[in-house]
């Protein structure tokens, strides 16, 4: 099954002590079924730009990040199922951060399996399949 990671699911590997059955999991994953898309692309840079370790980061999104997954553009399709997710929550009342839906929607599009921490953020959206590893270990 393919994957689609999270900002959380990735920046937990680079945590200094990354969750030990957490990289188990990983290290099991094919290179070819791992994801992340261009909208966590961006919450990560923004998290190392506002770091006093600027230099850290980036080389860590550089050097690690960018070569273990393969990164999908936020484009025309998914902004249709993004819109889509966007109206239908705030019909039932609900609300997600637009980056949340944007990353549910590119798993919806490229029929991916979510992996997050963030697992009640997640499961409003309807027909978004969500793996709990990462909540799991926590």
């Amino acid at each position: 099954m393919p994957y689609l990671f999270d900002t959380d699911a990735i920046s937990e590997v680079l945590k200094r002590r990354p969750a030990p059955g957490y990289v188990r999991w990983l290290a099991a994953v094919p290179r070819a079924e791992q994801f992340a898309s261009a909208v966590t692309i961006g919450e990560l840079y923004r998290g190392a730009f506002r770091s006093l370790q600027r230099e850290r980061h980036l080389r860590n999104i550089d050097e690690r990040v960018l070569v273990a997954v393969t990164v999908l553009p936020y484009d025309r399709q998914v902004a249709c199922v993004y819109g889509e997710i966007a109206a239908v929550l705030e019909s039932q009342g609900h609300r997600l951060a637009d980056a949340d839906m944007q990353i549910a929607a590119t798993a919806l599009h490229h029929d991916l399996q979510l992996v997050t921490g963030n697992v009640r953020h997640f499961e409003r959206v309807p027909g978004l399949k969500i793996d709990r590893v990462l909540a799991g270990i926590r």
